[in-house]
């Protein structure tokens, strides 16, 4: 017997059960009218369109919207027109119980903003994020989100705060809510022309935001303009946004981790206490640098026909583009330090080498350096058109069709990697994860200390996020008794998820070219902020010099998946899903209490087309300079019931209890059902998909207690669990891979998804105080228990982004002239994924921002939103004595003038 669908059924019949019970109780009373029910649900819709402003209205409409929910609902709404209490919607987000962010996506790094968002702990792919109810095609700017970390989470720097109503965060499942989110799902709610009180409304935001580290200060603009007609039956809403932003990073990485001395080798014959001891491989003087210059609008045109007929046009973009330049100076001990041994002295604790001096050799390299000059790009677009009919006093209809692109291309990247300090020498201390390793280098380092050059040329990645869809609901509402409405509809949805690869160019010789060429300079207070000791004073050729010369000398192929060509199969492929979905949903409501019981059904077909790597005496479908390949296709076809139900009861006038309990389903990431197997020349390991894996399943509960005890106040606990089914974690495999070193197949040590169970159960308590009439203070705490019936390679049974402890604290003060707000969010430690074979965690981090506001007139107001005040130092570690990265990115300061008309 399958004891989670037991006990959940055995839950949802209690549900109806009582219902059923207490509506035989209540038929015989008429108080309640067909009428009044609607009317009360006609509240719910408007405190979602009144205009509110400040802090404190934001505070209590959101309170109000949460309290009328039936579900298990967070909602943030916007202070005013274009005013989050954040500057970004991530950011926001974060200050809610049970929200976590993430500031990246794949193996990019700790950044200064939040890009993903999850919930109670878990990946956030498994938190599915909507725009007004329906689907937002994904793009990503970094090139290793766009093809081999590829997940089903939105980024969230293509969704600027300005275009943004309310935020509402559904924690528990309903049936009428679309599929996807196995731990909840995320609804960023937009504005409606006829919702504003005005016939004409204009709004307009110019600023500038100032990064601490980049020491640049870029324009922010935005604006609305709304219309609608005397009668409100027609009205035109434009919003544009054109926001530019310079990102300074400064770190120290190891991009390929710690290598280990091999037992048997002649150092560890020489040297037998270091036999299997671990070494840094890299370790890396890193700068990254970017500009982000996002530009879209939002269009909606309402128009009401008739009285009982309603028509939406909505249509929205968003490009970014994300151009940016890591320059990496990095101690190449897996050059020397697994032949090589060190002078006497040297300590080794843990198993790993701490502590070593290496006396240089002739004609040894200590040093690689790598230069990437990337040009990228990501948008994202979507098209609706809405019907809401009003069929007869009883029956309600809505319907949509809509379709979305994300895009997201690196469309050059220009390379140099350069080897250097010959015969220098070199010496290194770790200190675990509390500071950056301590390490020096001889010899020459300038630009006439180079002595090898590399270069990939000009490689290409462009990822293509689509869907269609369309949507019928209804609701019958009826006249008497505790059942007030049922809710049913279909949905039918076309996804499709591509990536390519074409490369593009040959390249030639590019050292001439670059001799000579423009140079910088690291600034010179590098990484002040993370501590530790390593080389700072570090040149590097400029974007420009790079590109010129590959440009100028690369051979650009026409035919490029030929086998002379440099079209990387390896690193393309594609899902095709089509999703069907019907639901029903029945709606309660009693003296003292209200609920709903639903079933959503769901059937999903994918068609998915990946390659794999062969060799002689197999004949290839495909092949280039980057190897041969068999062209693979795998069908899966998945139907489930997915069952829900909410209940409320009022304990008292201001007290309530609420009970939930539902499954829920996520489809794996895309590069985890997709990608080919890939892999690192220099550490032989490496990642592919499984195209086999199964949807994850989860079985969820819910109890809360809510004690509103005076407005704006609010004092919550919640218990939850959820019990995951085919939950996707990451095993290693040995696979034959084609090395582009020795143009051959060689062994690799593949990170391969897996199906595993897997749960998360936790607490999270809530507290909202108003002090008085200006004052406030909120603070909340989720504490996030998981675990994996799969073991990692170091041993953890850890669930990909669960922090055990998060924390937020907050206060403002807003008077009819001013306001502020201060607020401080924490998170534990966390998984993150894999590193070449070893899992890798973020550290404990929080940041602290703080926004004043001042309003000059009633149509000028100006405010300063200052983020990251702290400058967090974001760390990444293997173990506590293998880190992995630190990385700093300075404090912004966004100031704006609004004007409103």
């Amino acid at each position: 017997m399958n004891y989670r669908k037991t006990l959940l059924a055995v839950s949802i019949i209690s549900s109806l059960c009582v219902s059923s019970a207490i509506y035989a109780q209540d038929s015989t009373d008429t108080s309640s009218t067909q009428q009044q029910k609607k009317a009360r649900a006609d509240d719910v819709k408007n405190l979602s369109t009144v205009v509110v402003t400040g802090i404190r209205g934001a505070v209590e409409k959101a309170l109000d919207i949460k309290r009328d929910a039936n579900s298990n609902l967070e909602v943030v709404t916007a202070e005013d027109v274009g005013k989050l209490p954040a500057h970004n919607v991530a950011d926001t987000l974060q200050r809610l119980p049970g929200v976590n962010i993430s500031s990246a996506s794949a193996d990019e790094g700790g950044f200064d903003e939040a890009d993903r968002v999850s919930l109670r702990g878990t990946s956030p792919s498994l938190t599915q994020t909507t725009i007004d109810g329906h689907a937002v095609g994904s793009a990503d700017w970094f090139v290793l989100s766009q093809g081999s970390n590829m997940g089903r989470s939105v980024s969230y720097t293509l969704l600027p705060s300005e275009l943004v109503s309310r935020v509402e965060v559904h924690k528990s499942s309903e049936a009428r809510l679309m599929d996807g989110g196995t731990t909840g799902s995320v609804d960023i709610i937009t504005r409606k022309p006829l919702d504003f009180t005005k016939q004409f409304t204009t709004n307009l935001t110019v600023g500038g935001v100032h990064s601490s580290t980049a020491g640049k200060t870029d324009p922010q603009l935005s604006g609305l303009f709304n219309y609608k007609n005397a009668d409100s039956t027609f009205g035109v809403m434009v919003q544009l946004f054109k926001q530019k932003r310079s990102l300074q990073r400064e770190a120290q990485e190891l991009p390929a981790g710690f290598t280990t001395i091999a037992p048997g080798s002649a150092l560890a014959t020489s040297n037998p206490d270091l036999s299997g001891v671990r070494v840094p491989s890299l370790l890396g003087s890193t700068l990254f640098t970017q500009v982000r210059d996002r530009k879209g609008g939002l269009l909606d045109v309402q128009f009401k026909p008739a009285d009982n007929l309603t028509l939406d046009f909505n249509a929205f973009r968003s490009d970014m583009s994300a151009n940016n330049y890591n320059r990496n100076f990095m101690l190449w001990g897996g050059n020397f330090a697994t032949t090589q041994a060190p002078q006497p002295g040297y300590v080794v604790k843990n198993n790993v080498l701490t502590d070593a001096t290496y006396a240089g050799v002739p004609g040894t390299n200590y040093i690689v350096y790598d230069m990437i000059s990337r040009d990228a790009t990501s948008k994202a677009s979507y098209y609706t058109l809405d019907a809401d009919w009003q069929a007869s006093e009883n029956i309600e209809g809505k319907f949509q069709v809509g379709t979305t692109k994300g895009t997201g291309e690196t469309s050059a990247q220009y390379i140099a990697e350069v080897t250097a300090a010959n015969g220098g020498g070199a010496s290194w201390s770790t200190h675990g994860i509390s500071a950056p390793v301590d390490w020096t280098v001889g010899g020459d380092i300038s630009p006439a200390g180079v002595t090898g050059f590399g270069t990939w040329g000009n490689q290409q990645v462009k990822a293509i996020d689509k869907e269609k869809w369309g949507t019928a609901d209804f609701t019958q509402y009826f006249n008497s008794g505790v059942l007030t409405s049922f809710n049913y509809g279909v949905r039918f949805a076309k996804h499709d998820r591509e990536v390519q690869s074409p490369e593009g160019a040959s390249p030639g010789n590019i050292w001439p070219a670059l001799q000579g060429a423009a140079t910088g300079n690291y600034p010179s207070n590098f990484a002040a902020g993370i501590g530790g000791s390593f080389p700072t004073n570090i040149w590097y050729f400029t974007p420009g010099a790079l590109k010129s010369a590959i440009t100028a000398n690369s051979t650009w192929l026409s035919n490029n998946d030929g086998p002379t060509g440099r079209h990387n199969y390896g690193a393309e492929y594609s899902v095709d899903e089509r999703n069907m979905a019907a639901y029903f949903q029945a709606n309660f409501q009693g003296d003292n209490w209200s609920g709903n019981v639903g079933l959503r059904y769901v059937n999903i077909k994918q068609d998915i087309n990946t390659y794999f790597a062969v060799a002689a005496p197999v004949v290839p479908d495909v092949s280039s300079l980057f190897g041969a390949w068999t062209r693979v296709n795998t069908k899966n076809n998945y139907s489930r019931a997915l069952p829900s139900a909410n209940l409320k009861f009022n304990l008292a006038s201001n007290v309530l209890f609420r009970f939930a309990a539902s499954q829920t389903q996520t489809l794996p990431d895309y590069s985890a059902l997709g990608a080919s197997s890939w892999g690192s020349d220099l550490s032989k390991t490496g990642g592919g998909g499984n195209t086999h894996l199964k949807p994850v399943l989860s079985t969820n509960f819910d109890a809360g207690i809510e004690w509103y005890f005076m407005p704006r106040g609010l004092l919550a606990a919640t218990a939850y669990s959820m019990n995951m089914k085919n939950y996707v974690a990451y095993g290693i495999q040995t696979q034959m891979l084609f090395s582009e070193l020795t143009h051959q197949l060689e062994p690799y040590q593949v990170s391969m998804p897996v199906n595993a169970d897997a749960k998360v159960s936790g607490v999270e308590l809530a507290y909202n105080q108003p002090i008085g009439d200006n004052f406030g203070v909120d603070a909340n705490y989720t504490y996030a228990d998981g675990s994996s019936a799969f073991t990692w390679s170091d041993g953890s049974n850890h669930l990909l982004g669960t922090s055990k402890n998060t924390y937020n604290v907050g206060a403002y003060f807003e008077s009819d002239k001013f306001g502020a707000r201060v607020s401080y969010t924490a998170r534990s430690s966390f998984l993150i994924g894999l590193s070449g074979a070893s899992p890798y965690y973020q550290d404990k981090f929080g940041t602290l921002s703080a926004s004043l506001s001042y309003k000059a007139t009633d149509w000028l107001s100006f405010s300063l939103d200052a983020m990251n005040l702290n400058n967090p130092t974001y760390k990444y570690y293997e173990t506590v004595n293998i880190p992995h990265a630190f990385y700093e990115n300075g404090r912004q300061y966004y100031l704006n003038a609004h004007l409103s008309f």
